[in-house]
């Protein structure tokens, strides 16, 4: 009995340290991501008290929706599908790019009650610059996990 146990144990406790690693992982990108932009923008603290709710607001939209595009996504393998489900598909998705347009004009109206025009486009110029840093550091990190790994 043990002996199928234990296998088990083992695969739970390597899923929730996994899982925990990357909210860690999660939690540290969002961080220098403040850092980033608070520092592209050159925020006054009047300023960054009014823009931080609003940004995070609609960044906690943005990621709800990535979640739901991911999930539909990942319902069936595109293979599977019969041409009326892709089509299904095809509009949900598009449905989902339609709210996130919708809430960067949403991000941009809120803000510009906040903060000028030229801040509002130094975000996203700092956002583009922050994502591009953020792949390169993944590709960057892929690349010598396989070459460690190599024999």
């Amino acid at each position: 009995m043990y002996k199928k146990l234990i296998p088990l144990l083992i695969i739970v406790l390597s899923y929730t340290s996994f899982a925990q690693g990357r909210e860690e992982m999660k939690e540290r990108i969002k961080t220098q991501k403040i850092a980033f932009i608070t520092e592209k923008l050159e925020l006054t603290s009047k300023e960054a008290e009014k823009f931080w709710p609003i940004y995070n607001d609609i960044e906690t939209k943005k990621e709800a929706l990535r979640k739901q595009s991911v999930s539909k996504r990942k319902l069936k393998k595109l293979d599977e599908l019969t041409e009326d489900e892709a089509k299904t598909l095809l509009n949900e998705m598009l449905a989902i790019e339609d709210q996130r347009h919708q809430l960067h004009r949403e991000l941009v109206t809120k803000l510009d009650r906040v903060i000028s025009s030229k801040k509002i486009l130094a975000l996203m110029r700092a956002e583009r610059e922050f994502d591009r840093k953020l792949i390169q550091k993944f590709k960057e990190f892929r690349h010598k996990r396989r070459e460690k790994n190599r024999p």
